[in-house]
This record gives C-alpha cells, structure tokens and sequence, in this order.
C-alpha cells in the first residue's frame, strides 16, 4: 500500500524540525569572537630612567656698549666712569672655586692721549675699584687695568649659586659695579679716544 504523495517520508514529522548542523557551528563562532575580543586588549607599562649632570657654570651678560668717563670739579681732575656688571654663577660643593677677571685687550688709541701699556707718566694708570658683589667676594682695593694680565674682579667660593636664598644669592641675576679713575695729563692731546677691556667669568 503506497501513502499519499503529502506523507512521502522524505518529508519530516511536523513538530521535529531540528536546524542544520552548520549553522549551529556558524552561530557558537560568531558568539565565541565577541567574548574573547575585549579580553586581547592589554596594558603596558614601560619605565625609562632620566639622567642630567648639573655642571658649575658663569656667564656675563646686559653690558652697555660703552662707558664714558668723564670729569668734574675742578681743572684736570681725573676722569671716572661706573660700569654694572651683571652675571649668574655656580660653583662645585667643598671644591669649587670661581672668578670674574678683566684685561685690557686693546689700549686707548689713536696715540697721544692716555695709554694703559705705556702711560706717560706712572701715575696716569687707568685703575678700578670695586663695589658690594652680591654674589661671591668682590676685589680689594685699588686695581691696576693691565694688557699683559687679567686682574681680580669677583672672587667665588664652593657651594655659591645664583638665585634661590639660602646658600646661594637672594638676587638673580647677581650685580657688582666697577668704578674706573683714569689721571687727565696735561700732556694728553686733545680728541677722543677708547679702549677695549675684555671680561672673562670661569667657574668648576
């Protein structure tokens, strides 16, 4: 006896519809990928070590770009003329020492008027006092401008630094002011005349 065509047994029993396997498979891929994604991402810290070696150091700076000297009072008196040095410093601790020097590295030309290598007289000298350093121990006494030596200007000892209070300066930038006297020789010619002083600061 042969069933109807609508209950061929290729057909399945309503009520057991079960889904292909493949796509089962497909859809456990797709639910395991969105579990497993967020938990790849991962943190990672890196250190890196900074070294700076501090090193002593000077430095000059905010000169005019002249200083006139000039006169007064009564006939030949000497000629005078302030200059304001400004500079920054820092010495080594228990070692360090520092100085700022100056030298005449031209003389007062043209000839005729005063010179600093070969004055006419050996009282016309151009000379240099110092004032208060804020900074470190400023030069003693009478100076003799030189071309052939620098000469003392601020003297620094160890552990002495710009700026901040306490072992260093209260004042940055740190300020010394040169007083120069230079004679005014009948013999001198009448004219302009300029030299050139060179500075120098060193610190360790």
């Amino acid at each position: 006896m042969s069933l109807p065509r609508h209950l061929s047994s290729s057909h399945s029993v309503p009520g057991t519809f079960r889904p292909k396997p493949w796509i089962a498979r497909c859809a456990c891929a797709f639910i395991g990928a969105v579990l497993l994604g967020p938990s790849s991402l991962r943190a990672q810290t890196v250190t890196q070590t900074l070294r700076v070696v501090i090193s002593p150091l000077g430095n000059l700076f905010a000169f005019p770009n002249s200083v006139a000297l000039s006169r007064s009072g009564v006939a030949f008196n000497s000629y005078t003329g302030t200059l304001r040095i400004q500079y920054r410093g820092r010495t080594t601790q228990a070692t360090g020492t520092g100085t700022i020097t100056v030298q005449a590295t031209a003389d007062f030309a043209p000839a005729g008027g005063p010179s600093i290598a070969t004055p006419p007289n050996t009282s016309d000298v151009l000379t240099y006092t110092c004032s208060s350093a804020t900074l470190g121990t400023p030069c003693s006494g009478q100076q003799k401008v030189s071309t052939n030596a620098s000469t003392n200007v601020v003297t620094l000892s160890a552990s002495q630094c710009t700026g901040g209070g306490g072992p260093c300066s209260s004042t940055d930038p740190d300020t010394v002011d040169l007083m120069f006297t230079l004679s005014d020789d009948p013999q001198y010619k009448v004219g302009s005349y300029s030299a050139t002083l060179t500075f120098t600061i060193s610190a360790s």
